[in-house]
């Protein structure tokens, strides 16, 4: 069984200072681990932000005018559809706004590094048709994300501490 893709390419861009924030090895270890035995090949990119890039991300794609934890751009989508020429395994996006996350872990009391671990896991699935629009849906999720973190060792998110 493999531990991932096959091939995986994962682009980390820091647009804030790095001190303190994940390595890309860890994005990469995190992103395989939510990939594993679903797909065999992909390309993503990961972008670290502030909370005004953040804002302004979540505004103009979702109409929330907040700085939120984590958002995915799937490269293809049933309304989005790929130029022709152009293949999978691109599978999208993920913007990361670093002091929500911090603010989030927190207030949570969970490490840093487990609360990027689980919102780098939650929007991967995202990239791959997961969703939370109810609650059936959420529990299924939920669930899957529970199952791969323990796979790296890392605690339920879902925990209240």
């Amino acid at each position: 069984m493999t531990k991932g893709p096959v091939s995986l390419d994962v682009s980390v861009g820091y647009a804030v200072p790095r001190a303190g924030l994940p390595a890309s090895a860890s994005f990469r270890k995190w992103i395989a681990a939510a990939l594993q035995n679903r797909i065999r090949e992909a390309d993503l990119a990961v972008r670290l932000v502030g909370a005004r890039e953040g804002r302004a991300l979540n505004r103009h794609y979702r109409g929330k005018d907040y700085a939120t934890n984590v958002l995915s751009f799937p490269a293809e989508t049933d309304e989005v559809k790929l130029p022709k020429g152009v293949t999978m395994p691109l599978l999208g996006d993920l913007v990361l706004c670093a002091p929500v996350i911090a603010r989030e872990a927190r207030e949570q009391k969970k490490p840093l590094l487990a609360h990027y671990a689980h919102l780098t896991v939650h929007g991967t699935l995202h990239l791959l048709g997961w969703d939370h629009g109810d609650d059936r849906e959420a529990e299924c999720m939920e669930q899957l994300e529970r199952e791969i973190l323990a796979g790296i060792g890392v605690e339920d998110p879902y925990v209240e501490r």
